[in-house]
């Protein structure tokens, strides 16, 4: 059974394209009965929230949020669940947006929770 991702933090290891997600954002995950959601806020997103399903370790969800400036976008990605030998979770990313143009790749890792 893979591990939960309930509870578990995550930050993108390299920053994607201004305006995005990048390094100081951080993800707070939950997981209950193959559903995921998590909330997200950092660098030039104010809030940010996804949902989706989890499959084994593949998850596929959408995504909103709302940026520091004022903008909203959305989108979908479709994420591959990976333990690295130091027992953290990492997940390879692929995800588009829906509400403007623009796909790419990402990679987020597992931080220390939030205080």
């Amino acid at each position: 059974m893979p591990r939960s991702l309930d509870g578990l933090v995550f930050a993108p290891v390299a920053d994607q394209a201004p305006g995005q997600v990048g390094t100081s954002t951080r993800f707070a995950y939950h997981e209950r009965d193959g559903r995921i959601w998590a909330e997200y806020e950092g660098g030039d997103v104010a809030q940010g929230f996804l949902v989706g399903t989890r499959e084994g370790d593949r998850i596929d969800f959408r995504y909103v949020q709302l940026k520091i400036d004022g903008t909203t976008s959305s989108g979908h990605c479709v994420s591959s669940v990976v333990e690295l030998p130091d027992g953290r979770i990492r997940m390879d990313e692929t995800w588009e947006w829906e509400s403007q143009e623009g796909h790419g790749t990402s990679v987020v890792e597992e931080v220390a929770p939030l205080t």
